[in-house]
């Protein structure tokens, strides 16, 4: 197995290969980052549930998707934005609106990743993570 360069790239990329390919759930190695990344896809209704199943490693976490009635995905699409090559940064005044407030940013500010209403209301910047939507 190669180590993975951008972890959160690979999270996303396991979420939309598990979409196209109609699963359930999706089993994505831990790590803060990422938990807190699923902890928010859940509270903003993209995802169902979050597990944190221990293993030897750094645990994994267990992703169950959320379909609408006709078997489509409740994610339409997911972008990094800010990359190991070129990194996003945004103040608490320029934080982007995804598709028109339907969507969800995601970013890491000095007080923990959090989506772009909840940093736009503590006026806080930080590294624009990617978008949902």
């Amino acid at each position: 197995m190669s180590a993975i360069n951008d972890p959160i790239a690979d999270f996303l990329t396991r979420v939309r290969n598990a979409q196209m390919a109609k699963h359930e759930e999706v089993t994505i190695p831990a790590s803060k980052i990422k938990t807190r990344m699923a902890e928010i896809l859940r509270d903003e209704g993209y995802i169902e549930s979050v597990t944190k199943v221990p293993d030897r490693l750094q645990g994994l976490l267990v992703l169950n998707l959320r379909y609408d009635e006709k078997g489509r995905p409740v994610i339409l699409g997911m972008k990094r934005e800010s990359r190991p090559g070129r990194r996003v940064y945004v103040s608490s005044k320029e934080l982007p609106r995804v598709r028109n407030g339907l969507g969800t940013a995601i970013i890491s500010t000095s007080r923990g990743v959090m989506t772009d209403r909840k940093a736009r209301r503590e006026k806080v910047g930080g590294e624009y993570l990617c978008s949902v939507w």
